[in-house]
């Protein structure tokens, strides 16, 4: 089995090697190496004969995964079938470290990706960040607020939009960029820690053993892990005297819940916009990226060649979760992919499923709850 480290994969000309992610779907939304076509590892692995024939001969097919793990395998698949293939050596993590040791053009990107945000992606961004703090009044004068930061697109963009609006000074509100460390191997912390370096947001780091507890957990660990997750960030947020927390939950968050909560729990409800803490008095739980789409997040972070973290928790951080055999794959990915087969033939279908929940008539419901009451429409018939 040949393997192939990534210093070496820089060395070699661009035309002399295809990189191929065997990665899942869910992982390579997230991001890819630049230039690799994505080939799920078990349709690779099924068709590997047909793949052999097919893609660019002339060229060494560099197989990555996660971890360097599962590539070796299909690497020898390949090679079995009459093509020069390699492994990369630690996979797209290990990409992912080199990368951030690289810190010769800081300056350039930050100032790269604040002008992106003004510029580029204006509307499909700050335009709807700022809408949502105005629709949904997610932001009032005096507040501090907490911006909750996973190490992910979603939060690290949210940090960003809420620099810029403060630069508007429409509002007088105090930030603070919380990161709550749940257990981050050393590599994962490296990361979180040098995207928030170049793009300019001064994060408050503390220390949770999260990922230890819920390691013995059979039962919904990831359910348990994000309350436990909230619980931290509450408490060490009012602890720091802000009055509001900030989560980076976005518009496709929203419409899959809804989805989610039909099909997989039997009720009609949704990720709200704002929230009272019911544990923590006075404080509040806001979503500024409500209305922004995760296409548009997606093509800011591959506009500005950013990477950012996953999961990167106990459960996801192995390459046990690099292949989509549907049994690894979540409930939210399912559903991501039930309203993307939906879209092919109702275009307004993320939209209809967004405005349902702001327009139910309740005459026509059997049922429904209001502050743990239950409502029947027989009480009223």
């Amino acid at each position: 089995m040949r393997e192939i480290s990534i210093s070496e994969l820089k060395r070699m000309e661009g035309g002399s090697f295809l990189l191929i992610d065997i990665r899942n779907a869910d992982n390579v939304r997230y991001g890819m190496i630049s230039g690799a076509v994505h080939i799920p590892e078990a349709e690779l692995m099924e068709n590997a004969v047909q793949y052999a024939r097919e893609l660019p001969l002339g060229r060494t097919l560099i197989v990555y995964c996660q971890r360097g793990i599962r590539s070796t395998a299909v690497s020898e698949a390949l090679a079995d079938c009459g093509r020069e293939s390699a492994s990369l050596a630690g996979g797209y993590l290990a990409w992912l470290r080199e990368e951030s040791s690289e810190t010769d053009r800081e300056q350039e990107r930050l100032e790269k990706a604040e002008d992106s945000i003004r510029k580029k992606f204006h509307k499909q961004l700050f335009s709807r960040f700022a809408k949502a703090c105005k629709e949904y009044r997610l932001i009032e004068d005096g507040d501090r607020i907490a911006v909750c930061i996973s190490g992910g697109k979603d939060s690290m963009l949210m940090a960003k939009l809420f620099q810029e609006l403060q630069r508007h000074r429409k509002v007088s509100f105090d930030l603070l960029f919380l990161v709550m460390d749940p257990g981050y191997n050393s590599d994962n912390r490296r990361l979180l820690e040098y995207n928030a370096k170049i793009l300019g947001i001064p994060i408050t780091v503390f220390e949770s053993t999260i990922f230890d507890a819920v390691d013995t957990v059979d039962k919904n660990p990831c359910y348990l892990c994000a309350r436990m997750r909230r619980g931290y960030l509450y408490s060490k947020a009012k602890e720091l005297g802000c009055n509001k927390i900030a989560l980076g939950h976005h518009y496709d968050d929203v419409i899959e819940t809804i989805l989610m909560g039909m099909l997989q729990g039997g009720q009609v409800q949704t990720m709200m916009p704002k929230l009272h803490s019911t544990h923590f008095e006075g404080m509040e739980l806001i979503r500024p990226l409500y209305l922004v789409r995760e296409e548009d997040i997606c093509k800011w972070r591959d506009w500005n060649g950013l990477q950012f973290l996953q999961c990167a928790c106990h459960f996801t951080d192995t390459c046990t979760t690099c292949h989509e055999d549907g049994t690894t794959s979540s409930k939210r990915l399912e559903t991501k992919k039930l309203i993307a087969a939906l879209k092919e033939s109702n275009p307004q279908v993320e939209a209809n499923i967004f405005k349902s929940v702001s327009n139910v008539n309740l005459s026509t419901v059997i049922a429904y709850k209001k502050d743990g009451v239950r409502h029947h429409f027989l009480d009223e018939y």
